[in-house]
């Protein structure tokens, strides 16, 4: 039997981590978190051991998010916004980095769902190969050529 208290005390960080390289939101990640382990405790029967109990949180995590996405889809919710204010450039610095980073983005979006999340997850998660082969249920080199891969397909777009 799965104990909840302790798998939150030993992945609850890792979990916010994750959702934070999805939604790139403080407190959209933490309510996620919350939920996701609301989840896990109302199905911890259904964890068969077959994969880590950090995977299968994620994995929770992971399908929360997209039925956000959806109900904000649903609503008309506007994106959230992926700024980062510096407050030492100017003006014109700030609308240079703010198109770079539209175009880098608009590239990511183009990828397919799998190379799009492994990118998301490597460069704003600063996720490990390692963990984001665990999450994906394959291992270490599938995480890198996927990075790879993708970086390629940016690169050339």
């Amino acid at each position: 039997m799965l104990n909840m208290d302790l798998a939150y005390r030993e992945y609850a960080q890792e979990v916010y981590r994750f959702l934070m390289s999805l939604c790139h939101d403080e407190e959209t990640a933490e309510e996620l978190t919350q939920e996701t382990f609301y989840q896990a405790v109302r199905c911890a029967n259904k964890y068969d051991g077959t994969c880590k109990v950090s995977t299968w949180l994620c994995q929770i995590a992971k399908h929360l998010w997209y039925r956000e996405l959806e109900k904000r889809k649903k609503k008309g919710t506007k994106p959230l916004d992926e700024e980062i204010s510096s407050g030492r450039k100017t003006p014109d610095e700030e609308l240079c980095i703010r198109e770079e980073k539209m175009e880098l983005f608009r590239k990511v979006h183009v990828l397919d769902e799998t190379a799009k999340e492994v990118v998301l997850l490597r460069v704003t998660g600063a996720f490990s190969f390692r963990e984001i082969g665990e999450l994906f249920g394959k291992n270490e080199n599938w995480a890198r050529v996927t990075f790879y891969r993708a970086k390629q397909k940016i690169m050339k777009g």
